[in-house]
């Protein structure tokens, strides 16, 4: 990605490569032209957010696109802004989508429209690195990230570059999270009153807003609100709280909880996540392990 003809000007940018995950098995279900229009709205609601952040869209490449931004707390928040549409907007589509983002800040060659440098293959092997789901970016990011966004980071390995000497050491920004940081993107009709549905099998409980309960225990302790067997749960495992508009799962326990939805899937570990409007829960287990109970959810009006 490196390269361009004439001379440009060299300065600093945040630049962030983000890929649609799932297109895939999403051209094969739907076909060619549903398929590419899903992939386009979804791009397009990328492109807005990135606006609304005060970064530039550099180019369209297949399913995914380049952008910049000026500093590392606009792309960041930009990044968490995406994920939380996008999960948001695809949860009840089936086949649904989620977008991977990779970021890095270094000195790049601005020419004819794009970018080049060692900068933009950085940032494009990090990109290459997140799962569906992840926002992965670098140490050199994460140097110049304010202190309110500080605690989103979670040191992960070191990854090598091609043209790199030496591993660049990656983090993960923990979008969702409850801290200082506030989710924004979720769009509008995700703020009206609603309840969240939780289903193990045939037993069903409902978190209602409305009533006087602001939150439900799960676990294999028999008086939790939502009480399993499984043998890979803590006796009070999790806890789902309701925050203003929010349904907010803690983790209590040893082994964690895992949030799936769509392709994507989160392991917490005594930490804090805002839900998506649906998905399951595997507590203790992946939910792809073989016997693990599921808990399934949703938010319903």
């Amino acid at each position: 990605m490196t390269g361009g003809s004439g001379t440009g000007n060299v300065v600093v940018r945040v630049v962030m490569f983000v890929d649609i995950s799932g297109s895939s098995h999403l051209y094969k279900e739907l076909g060619d032209q549903p398929a590419l229009q899903r992939v386009r709205a979804c791009l397009g609601r990328v492109c807005e957010i990135i606006d609304q952040h005060n970064g530039r869209t550099i180019k369209h490449i297949g399913d995914g696109l380049m952008c910049d931004f000026g500093t590392a707390d606009e792309a960041l928040q930009a990044a968490e802004s995406m994920q939380a549409n996008v999960a948001a907007e695809e949860g009840g589509s089936q086949p649904n989508l989620s977008i991977r983002v990779g970021c890095h800040l270094g000195h790049v060659v601005e020419s004819r429209g794009d970018l080049f440098g060692d900068t933009v293959n950085i940032a494009a092997r990090i990109a290459g690195v997140a799962r569906a789901g992840q926002i992965i970016t670098t140490q050199g990011t994460v140097d110049t990230l304010g202190q309110r966004l500080q605690p989103n980071l979670r040191r992960l390995d070191q990854v090598s570059v091609k043209g790199q000497s030496d591993p660049i050491v990656v983090f993960e920004y923990l979008w969702g999270r409850i801290g200082e940081f506030t989710v924004v993107g979720i769009p509008a009709a995700q703020a009206k009153p609603s309840r969240l549905k939780l289903a193990c099998g045939p037993n069903e409980v409902w978190l209602d807003p409305t009533s006087k309960t602001r939150s439900m225990v799960l676990g294999r302790n028999p008086d939790c609100g939502l009480a399993v067997t499984d043998p890979a749960a803590s006796r009070q495992h999790a806890t789902i709280e309701i925050r203003g508009d929010k349904f907010v799962l803690v983790d209590h326990s040893v082994n964690g909880t895992f949030v799936a939805w769509g392709a994507t899937e989160t392991h917490l570990r005594r930490e804090e996540m805002i839900l998506p409007p649906r998905g399951r829960l595997g507590l203790g287990a992946p939910t792809s392990t073989k016997g693990v109970t599921i808990l399934a959810f949703s938010r319903e009006r």
